[in-house]
């Protein structure tokens, strides 16, 4: 890395602190430019007045932090401004870096980017770190924050330990062993030894892996039914603003109205659909079929009907709650299970409502808090993985040490994709291009 590059690290926007960053080998000389001065010793912070170099107009009297490489952020040298949030001092900064030989603006997670290069931390933990900045709940924060401080890495860093070993008993009896070819049984023994708890980890990864997609993306709760039953209204109640409109008229809500919410700490996504009804017009019958496309899909439905429609319930998709509204105008006559009786207007029920969702939330990210395996990517690298060494424990059972060393070699770069030591190029652009500027 040849080049240096700056960037806010802050939200644009009136804030009593911004802070600009600048990575590379030019960093101390834009200090001096900005400054007059050396850069402060490092990680302690030095008050400077700062102008533009090529006007000696004031800019700003800001805080400088100073990290030299490889002991910072993206392992190299790496100067922080902190400075007073105005939009004003912020554009002078910026256009003032831009005008000095050999800086240029970050791309998206370019910082982080070249962190990973230089060995500051893995591919796991540079997702982490982007679902931590993303996150919404603190359950999603719990987890992101394991894993970027490398929950994940040191699972797969045991995993390859155990195989490399294992790997490496096999080869040595590929190139010294009996002629014969055949494998010793107490080498097939201590070989399968180390690669079935291994296999077994994985595969128990595996099974949770669709726990943690949920977790970093939210349960889905789709709420269907009847026109005009109220659903609307509830997802307002739940989300406790006015995120969908409420009219008498059937068929107001066309399209699926996606709201995000909290539950206990748990991230949720309510979905309000369209009314589940024969369509009157062309825009009608698409807004229906997404709604029966996207309620399908959630983890979680929830069938709204009143004293009106109630009847019909056995017609919902399952599985589901049925929720039985306007209570306080009829009460609820027999219906499926499970169910609950609840009332938008009074109120009546919700709580009972909230408390089902939550635990049913729950038990779809049991596991909440601790980092998973929670990209498809992971998933497709596990299962080689587990693939692989099912292939080599096989061979080694009709003892051929040949096939079986070389489906360990394949489990162990299966592994090492996830954590980003070998063939990560085809990923490095998505996974970093979903960073902010300046992280």
């Amino acid at each position: 890395m040849t080049d240096t590059i700056f960037a806010p690290a802050t939200a644009p926007g009136r804030a009593a602190i911004g802070i600009v960053r600048v990575s590379g080998p030019g960093a101390g000389r834009a200090c001096e430019a900005l400054s007059g001065a050396p850069p402060p010793p490092p990680r302690r912070a030095g008050l400077r007045l700062l102008r533009d170099p090529r006007s000696g107009e004031p800019l700003d009297r800001a805080l400088l932090l100073w990290f030299t490489a490889p002991a910072s952020y993206t392992g190299e040298d790496l100067l922080e401004i902190h400075h007073h949030g105005g939009i004003a001092v912020l554009s002078g900064l910026l256009d003032a870096l831009s005008a000095l030989p050999g800086l240029r603006p970050a791309e998206p997670g370019e910082f982080s980017r070249r962190a990973f290069w230089n060995g500051r931390f893995d591919l796991t933990a540079a997702e982490g770190i982007a679902d931590l900045i993303e996150a919404r709940t603190r359950a999603q924060a719990r987890a992101a924050l394991s894993q970027a401080e490398g929950a994940l890495a040191r699972a797969c860093a045991g995993w390859r330990e155990a195989l490399l070993e294992a790997a490496a008993l096999l080869e040595a009896e590929i190139d010294f062993g009996a002629e014969e070819g055949d494998v010793p049984e107490d080498l097939a023994g201590r070989v399968a030894a180390m690669m079935v708890p291994v296999r077994a980890a994985i595969l128990e990864e595996l099974e949770r892996a669709a726990c943690g997609e949920r977790l970093r993306a939210g349960v889905t709760v789709a709420v269907i039914g009847p026109p005009n039953v109220g659903k609307s209204s509830l997802v307002n109640l739940l989300a406790r603003r006015e995120v969908a409109i409420v009219t008498p008229l059937a068929g107001t809500t066309r399209d699926v109205l996606e709201v995000d919410l909290e539950l206990g700490g748990l991230p949720v996504t309510l979905l309000d659909t369209a009314g589940l009804r024969e369509a009157g017009d062309v825009i009608e019958a698409e807004g229906i079929r997404r709604a029966r496309a996207r309620a399908e899909a959630a983890d979680l439905r929830l069938h709204l009907v009143d004293p009106e429609t109630a009847a019909a319930a056995h017609e919902a998709l399952r599985p589901c709650l049925f929720v039985y509204n306007k209570s306080d105008l009829a009460p609820p006559p027999p219906l499926p299970e499970p169910s609950l009786a609840i009332s938008c207007r009074s109120g009546a029920g919700i709580e009972a409502l909230l408390g089902w969702l939550e635990a049913r939330a729950r038990e779809l990210v049991a596991g909440a808090g601790e980092a998973l395996f929670n990209r498809s990517r992971h998933r497709a690298a596990l299962r080689e993985a587990a693939d692989g060494l099912g292939r080599a424990l096989d061979g080694l059972e009709r003892g051929d040490p040949a096939l079986p060393a070389e489906d360990l070699r394949l489990a162990l770069r299966a592994i090492g994709r996830i954590t980003g030591e070998v063939g990560v190029e085809e990923v490095l652009d998505r996974i970093f291009a979903r960073f902010c500027i300046g992280k």
